[in-house]
Formats: C-alpha cells, structure tokens, sequence
C-alpha cells in the first residue's frame, strides 16, 4: 500500500496500515486475556482443568485450549456464558424450596374501655319449627372507621369453662372494647338469607341474626326405628303329674327302655307277663309300681 493510500484510509503518516477485521479480533482477544489475568484466579474456577496432555478443558463447555489465554477468552464468550446462567436456572429449580421464616404482625396495644352493652333475642318460627337468636352489641366508642367482627369457637378452643361438645361459643370484637362471647347450643346453623349480620354506624350497633336447622322428630340421626323382637316359641314342657301330700307337681319322667336280647327288642309271648307294666287280666299294679 502507497503512502497515499495508507493517508486515504485514515492511517497516520509514519504509522502502519489500518488493522483489518482478523487483526483486530486477535487484539481484543488478547487485551481480554489480560484483563481476565489480572481479575480472574483460575485456581478457584471449578470448571478449569488441565489434562495429562498439557491442554486446558473446560468442563462446562467441553471444550480442548492450548494455554490460559484461550480459555479465559472462551470464559468471557457467549457459549460459555449461556452455560453458565443455564446450569444456574437448573440448580434453582432442583433446590428444594427452604421454608420461609414466619413474620409476626405487630400487634396493636390499645387501652380496652370495658365491655360493649348487648341485647339478645329469642325468635322462634311457628310455621318452619325454627329457632333463632338475635345479638345486638352496642360500641358507641368504637374508634373511627372501624366495623366489629364475629367469629365461632369450639368449646375446645376456649380455656374459661370445662369442655362440652353441646355448646360452641360466638365472639364479638371491636377495638377499643374487650372482646365478649355467648355460649350457644351446638347445633346445624341454617346460612340462608336468615343468616346476616349488620352494622349501623350511626347508631353503633352492630346485628347479628343466627338461625338453626329445625329439628326433625324422631330417633336421633333420622334412622328408622328399630324392628320388634319376635318370641320363639320354645320346646314343649313335658307333662306334669301330682306330686305327695302338700308337694309341687312334677313333671313325669319317661319309662326305662325294654331290655335287649342280642341287639333284638324283647317281644312277650302270648301268656308271658312282660318285665314292665301291669299284669295280664288288669289286675292293680304292685305298690312300688304305683305313680306317687
């Protein structure tokens, strides 16, 4: 290249021609390498390794470097790089998730004034056999745009009284009153229509209309009732015979089988008086053969 092409291309006079598109690659390969010499301990690069044939691996990548140099360069290029932050994505999403440390509110202290004023209604409907009650709490001290809540507790949440499964209890809260409760039956509630609550803030009362499920007659659970039992007849009772003088009836006990003869039934011949019974021509039987 001519001294006036050299000054057509923006080179200086007495300096050398304009680096081409190579050139400059390899100069800021290397200006990286340096930079990465002086910020960068391979020592504690878990990836950097060198092998027994003098090469230098990098096991992210896979890949074979002749010195430092190179493999610094290829940790600052985007293969390594995109490596890097996928190996990263994977990891997080193996780490089993470490529950999260449990945060308190702060509690708000504020000075209770003593208890609100209430008033509670028996309601019972003739038509439907239903029972209902109605709570109307009074908190004319109530602070500023604040509204009472209510909730149910189980006997066995309550430490005041001894546990009962019958009854349950309804809570009333309002800052800056105590929190009062009502124990109630522990029965179905009705969530229909019936079942509201309503706070007036000009009058500061707050309502509450708790319905139950009307109870239905008959055995506990809706189970049918329980079949009748029927009495067996037993086996028949043998006859009875009077007993002695002043003495309970008996009852009469069967004869002694007739004897055997070689495994045959005895059979009276004609004119033979058998072993048992009255005599032949009905004559009376001897005393010790009489029934008693």
């Amino acid at each position: 290249m001519s001294f006036l092409d050299a000054r057509e291309h923006g080179s200086k006079t007495g300096g050398g021609g304009v680096a081409s598109a190579q050139n400059e690659a390899i100069d800021r390969r290397e200006r990286l390498r340096r930079l990465a010499l002086e910020t960068i301990d391979l020592s504690k690069d878990p990836y950097f390794m060198r092998n027994h044939l003098g090469q230098y691996e990098c096991r992210l990548c896979l890949t074979l470097h002749n010195n430092e140099g190179n493999y610094l360069a290829h940790t600052q290029g985007k293969r390594h790089q995109q490596n890097l932050a996928k190996r990263a994505a994977r990891e997080a999403s193996d780490k089993p998730a470490l529950p999260q440390p449990n945060k308190r509110a702060n509690i708000k202290k504020t000075v209770k004034i003593g208890r609100p004023g209430y008033r509670v209604t028996k309601q019972f409907d003739s038509e439907q056999q239903q029972r209902s009650l109605l709570f109307q709490v009074e908190y004319p001290e109530i602070e500023e745009n604040a509204k009472p809540r209510h909730r149910f507790m189980s006997a066995y949440e309550q430490k005041k009284e001894s546990w009962d499964k019958k009854y349950q209890y309804l809570l009333f809260a309002a800052e800056p009153y105590e929190v009062i409760a009502f124990k109630v039956p522990n029965m179905e509630i009705e969530r229909t229509d019936k079942f509201f609550s309503h706070w007036d803030p000009d009058a500061k009362i707050f309502s509450l209309q708790l319905p139950f499920k009307p109870q239905q007659a008959g055995p506990p659970g809706g189970l049918p009732p329980p079949p009748q039992q029927m009495m067996m007849p037993g086996p028949p009772r043998p006859p009875m015979i009077p007993g002695g003088p002043g003495g309970p009836p008996r009852p009469m006990m069967p004869g002694p089988p007739p004897p055997q003869a070689n495994g045959q039934m005895f059979q009276p011949q004609q004119g033979m008086r058998p072993p048992f019974g009255p005599p032949p021509g009905g004559a009376a039987p001897p005393p010790w053969a009489r029934p008693q």
